[in-house]
C-alpha cells in the first residue's frame, strides 16, 4: 500500500491536489497526517483533513486558500503555528513539523521546528503518525516509519515511542487510547496497557475539560462498556469519576447476593445505545444508579435494599456534573429528571396499572416520557430469560396505556387549564396561599380522572373548590 491517492474521494482528491500546488509553489514538502490518513485506509467517513509541512504551515494555509474560490477567510494562531479553514464542508488545518520536549509537571510541550520524521515520532500512535506525500513528484506515497499500516490491520493501539514516555509526557493521550480502542474495537497492545496501569496517576495534571472530551466521545461509542471497562481496569476511572467506579463489587450476607451495579450500568448503556445516539440520555443510563453504594441496605428477609436511590442520585448529579465541568443547564437538568424517575416505569410494568398512575407518570416526565421509557427498557437486565420477556411485554402494554391516556388526557406538556391569574380575577383575591391550594387540587382531580383536562370541567371545579375553603365569588 506504498501510494494511497486512489483511495481519496474525488471531491476531497481535488482538494489536496490543490493543496500539494501550493506547497510546490512555496518550495515546502507537505503531507496528509493523522485521523484522515488512518480513517483512508480503514474506510471510515472523515470531514478533517490536517496537513503537515516542512516549514510554515500558516504559509502554506494562505497560499493554499488562494487556489480555491469558495474557501473561508483563513484563522491563523501565531503562538501554535497552526492555521485552518473551510472548503465547502471539509475542515482543513494545517502546522509546520515540529518536535517536543515535555516538563514533568505539565503536558504543555516545548515546541520547536523540525522534520517529518520529528513530527511523526511526537503523535500518540502509530495509527496516528502515517503520512501521505502531496507533492506533486511523489504525491500519495505513503511513510509509515512505525508499522502502522500492520497495527491497523491487527487492530492494535500501540504507541510509537516507548508508552511510559509518550503517557508520562503527555497523559491525556491514556483516554485518547481508550477512546480509539473503544471507537475502533481495537485492543490495547499489552505494552501500552501495562504502561497506562503504571501512569494512570498523571491524569491528574490534566484538565477536566480535556478529559470530558474524550470521555464524552467514548460514551458516544456504538459500545461504551469496552471503554469503561478499560478505565475501570487501568485505575483511571477511580480518578476521574469515582462515584461511577464505586459501584462495581458484590457484597454477601446470610448467602445473599446483589448484583454488581457497575456492570450493570455499562450493559444499561450499551443497550440503550442500541435505541439512541442522545449523549445526554446516555449519560442518564450512566447515572441512573449513581447512588446505589449509598443507599445500599441489608433487611431481614428482604435481602439487599437500595431505597430511594434514584432520589439520592438525582441529587448527586448537578455536584457530579460541576465537578466534571459538565453542562448545568438544561443539559443536567434532564439528566437529573431521567434518574429520579427511571424507576417508575419499571414499576408501572409489575402490577395492574391504573389511568390515575399512567396520568402522574406523563404529567410528571412530560416531553421526556418517550426518553424515559427507553431507558426505562434498557434497564431490564436480569439473566432470567422469563423475566425479562415477562417485563418486556408489560412494557410494551405500559406504552400503549401511555398512549391512550395522552390521546385522551393531552398531559405529556401539561398546561393548567386555569391559571393563577383567573383564580384571583373571579375570587377578587391577591397572590395568596388560596390560589395555590385551587390551583393545586385542580391539578390533582385531573390526574385522577375526577374531571377532564379541559377549561370548563376545570372552571366548575375551581367555583366548587372555591366555596370550600370560603371564597366569594366577586361580582
Amino acid at each position: 500500500m506504498s501510494n494511497l491517492s486512489q483511495k481519496i474521494s474525488p471531491q476531497n482528491l481535488a482538494i489536496v491536489k490543490k493543496i500539494g500546488l501550493a506547497a510546490d509553489q512555496l518550495g515546502l514538502q507537505a503531507f496528509l497526517v493523522g485521523g484522515f490518513v488512518r480513517d483512508l485506509i480503514l474506510n471510515r467517513p472523515c470531514k478533517d483533513i490536517d496537513v503537515v509541512c516542512v516549514g510554515s504551515g500558516i504559509e502554506l494555509a494562505k497560499q493554499a486558500a488562494q487556489q480555491f474560490k469558495h474557501a473561508t477567510k483563513v484563522s491563523y494562531f501565531k503562538n501554535f503555528g497552526t492555521a485552518q479553514f473551510k472548503v465547502n464542508d471539509i475542515d482543513l488545518e494545517f502546522v509546520g513539523a515540529r518536535k517536543e520536549s515535555y516538563r514533568k509537571d505539565s503536558r504543555k510541550p516545548l515546541i520547536e521546528n523540525g522534520s517529518l520524521q520529528d513530527d511523526q515520532n511526537r503523535r500518540d500512535f502509530t495509527i496516528n503518525a502515517l503520512a501521505i506525500s502531496i507533492n506533486q513528484q511523489n504525491f500519495g506515497q505513503l511513510i509509515d516509519p512505525f508499522n502502522g499500516i500492520g497495527d491497523l490491520n491487527k487492530c492494535i493501539i500501540r504507541t510509537p515511542l516507548e508508552p511510559d514516555i509518550t503517557y508520562s509526557d503527555d497523559p491525556l493521550r491514556m483516554m485518547r487510547a481508550i477512546r480509539f480502542a473503544t471507537q475502533l474495537n481495537f485492543r490495547i497492545s499489552e505494552k501500552s496497557y501495562e504502561a497506562i496501569r503504571r501512569n494512570a496517576h498523571r491524569i491528574e495534571i490534566v484538565s477536566m475539560e480535556r478529559i470530558i472530551i474524550e470521555l464524552n466521545k467514548i460514551i458516544a461509542s456504538s459500545k461504551p462498556s469496552i471503554g469503561f471497562k478499560l478505565l475501570f481496569n487501568t485505575g483511571l476511572l477511580q480518578l476521574i469519576f469515582p462515584e461511577m467506579a464505586g459501584l462495581q463489587g458484590i457484597k454477601e450476607k446470610n448467602g445473599i447476593r446483589h448484583k454488581d451495579n457497575f456492570y450493570h450500568t455499562i450493559e444499561v448503556l450499551d443497550n440503550l445505545c442500541h435505541a439512541t445516539e442522545n449523549l445526554w440520555l446516555r449519560w442518564a443510563a450512566i447515572m441512573h444508579d449513581i447512588a446505589k453504594p449509598r443507599t445500599q441496605r441489608f433487611e431481614d428477609g428482604i435481602g439487599w435494599t437500595f431505597h430511594g436511590h434514584e432520589v439520592v442520585g438525582a441529587r448527586m448529579t448537578p455536584k457530579i456534573f460541576k465537578r466534571m465541568r459538565l453542562p448545568l443547564d438544561a443539559k443536567m437538568k434532564y439528566v437529573q429528571k431521567l434518574v429520579n424517575l427511571h424507576l417508575r416505569p419499571i414499576s408501572l410494568t409489575k402490577k395492574d396499572i391504573t389511568d390515575s398512575a399512567v396520568r402522574r407518570l406523563l404529567f410528571d416526565a412530560g416531553e421526556d416520557i418517550d426518553d424515559l421509557m427507553k431507558l426505562a427498557k434498557a434497564d431490564i437486565t436480569s439473566k432470567n430469560e422469563r423475566k425479562v420477556k415477562r417485563y418486556l411485554n408489560n412494557y410494551e402494554k405500559l406504552l400503549i396505556r401511555l398512549a391512550e391516556v395522552e390521546e385522551s388526557d393531552r398531559l405529556r406538556n401539561w398546561q393548567p387549564p386555569i391559571s393563577g391569574d383567573l383564580i384571583m380575577e373571579t375570587f377578587g383575591i391577591k397572590p395568596s396561599k388560596p390560589v395555590g391550594i385551587i390551583k393545586q387540587a385542580i391539578r390533582e382531580a385531573i390526574l385522577d380522572g375526577e374531571i377532564p383536562n379541559e377549561y370548563k370541567a376545570a372552571y366548575q371545579f375551581m367555583l366548587k373548590k372555591g366555596r370550600e375553603i370560603g371564597l366569594a365569588i366577586k361580582v
